[in-house]
């Protein structure tokens, strides 16, 4: 049973999800050319108290798993790095916002280059305007990939969330994206041992990423879809 209000991995099996944490759809909103702009939600799922999300990508009943990757022999070995975010982040310094940036994280969500990239704006942040952006851009990354820092404070900047989790959608890029996890929402392995609790995090429901059970963006490369 995974813990209360949180995920367990199973062993080259789905997701276990407990406590009634709530299952929503959320799409990429994006703008005319295309860049993403915002999230939107889309929906909600009737899931059970308990429930069971696809890891494989193989199953008919997408997102919630059928017992494909049982038939696919998949593997679901876990292969990401558990070290905590802040002391294996990259820190960009800017005038008002420092950047964290833990790049084997990235989900390929695009919200860091919609205007000026995260990492030219982090130089400019003493601008209001840009710093505006900026703090917008960093929040939308689904993967906790970037997080913002109070350069005055060094005291991370991002309103905690509500605990759910989320299918996503990525018209640009015609292909459905990770489950996208947000409000410290637990995270416990295969072997027992839990992950860093996050408010943010994207975990790989196409079978293909290299980073386990994080999504690194694979979905795009292979078209993903959870409407077969």
């Amino acid at each position: 049973m995974a813990d209360e209000n949180g995920i367990k991995i199973t062993e080259d099996g789905p997701y276990e999800v407990s406590a009634s944490v709530p299952l929503h759809r959320q799409t990429i909103e994006t703008g005319p050319d295309g860049a993403s702009l915002d999230w939107k939600r889309t929906g909600e799922y009737d899931a059970e108290p308990n429930y069971y999300l696809c890891r494989c990508g193989r199953s008919a009943n997408k997102p919630f798993c059928d017992n494909s990757h049982e038939d696919a022999d998949f593997d679901g070995t876990e292969t990401a790095d558990r070290d905590g975010f802040v002391a294996k982040a990259e820190k960009l310094e800017g005038p008002r916002y420092h950047l964290l940036d833990k790049e084997d994280l990235c989900a390929s969500a695009r919200f860091c280059d919609t205007y000026q990239t995260v990492w030219k704006e982090v130089e400019q942040t003493d601008d209001e305007e840009v710093a505006e952006i900026f703090l917008k851009q960093v929040s939308c990354c689904p993967s906790g990939r970037l997080v913002a820092v109070d350069a005055s404070s060094d005291q991370i900047v991002e309103d905690r969330r509500e605990k759910r989790i989320s299918t996503t959608q990525d018209p640009a890029e015609q292909c459905s994206g990770p489950l996208y996890v947000e409000g410290g929402v637990p995270l416990t392995g295969a072997d027992g041992e839990a992950y860093e609790p996050r408010n943010r995090m994207a975990l790989c429901r196409c079978g293909a990423s290299g980073n386990k059970p994080f999504c690194d963006g694979s979905h795009i490369e292979i078209g993903f879809s959870d409407r077969d």
